[in-house]
């Protein structure tokens, strides 16, 4: 994907433009372990909500191409055969409401998933009626070729805020807080197929790391099937010397 396909698709996740209909999550501990998993509409959710769910899901595809947001490539093999490419191709077409293709995914996360503390796993699929660009260029809306579908997901720490003063509008004073689990920016992101030539190109997942420099292998591993690519900073060293 190429930055102008990347930014169309980062461009959904806005409330004027979102057309998905489901989110899922599912709320891991520290001793990876399931706390709550759940399933929501994003119509049902308060604007304020949905806002912070479309944030998480932008950050899945921000970053620098090439450093941070890296391309995976799946073998003709593993697009006919490869577990990890069913999978994903079964949460996509199922719209993930299949319960055991969901719960297979959370546990491929949780066995791989190197993020330390609580973390929440988020999931969403999205319908794009993609419309039509001619050869200047000039987008049609009102004329699509295709329906891309793809999802998205975003793993995010869960992290607790400190202890401290907090000033209270009501009474105007300050109080001591109660302390709270907050839901910080993805650390590790992915979308699935990629969007190419204004279509899905199903050989290629776009993924998001939000350290360069630690590519978690081992999810890439379990969730792709295919070897992490070498991180920037390696890289800089490697084709330095």
């Amino acid at each position: 994907m190429n930055r102008k396909e990347i930014a169309e698709i980062r461009g959904r996740f806005k409330a004027e433009k979102i057309s998905v209909n489901i989110i899922r999550g599912c709320y891991v501990n520290d001793n990876r372990e399931v706390v709550s998993s759940f399933m929501c509409s994003p119509a049902a959710l308060p604007q304020e909500e949905l806002d912070k769910y479309l944030a998480l899901f932008r950050r899945a595809l921000s970053g620098q191409p090439g450093r941070n947001l890296l391309e995976m490539h799946f073998s003709p093999n593993q697009v006919m055969e490869g577990e990890q490419h069913a999978l994903l191709t079964r949460l996509r077409e199922t719209a993930l409401r299949d319960e055991e293709a969901i719960e297979a995914f959370y546990q491929n996360v949780i066995e791989s998933c190197d993020i330390e503390g609580n973390y929440l796993i988020l999931l969403t699929r999205d319908a794009y009626d993609v419309p039509f660009r001619g050869h200047d260029d000039l987008r049609q809306d009102d004329v699509s070729d295709d329906v891309f579908t793809y999802i998205i997901c975003c793993i995010c720490p869960v992290k607790k805020t400190p202890e401290g003063l907090c000033y209270d509008v009501s009474d105007n004073a300050f109080h001591e807080n109660v302390p709270d689990w907050i839901v910080a920016g993805p650390e590790i992101g992915f979308m699935f197929p990629a969007f190419e030539d204004r279509g899905a190109n199903i050989y290629t997942a776009m993924y998001y790391s939000k350290d360069a420099g630690k590519l978690h292998d081992s999810f890439v591993d379990s969730i792709f099937g295919c070897d992490a690519p070498m991180d920037a900073p390696t890289q800089k060293e490697t084709f330095s010397i």
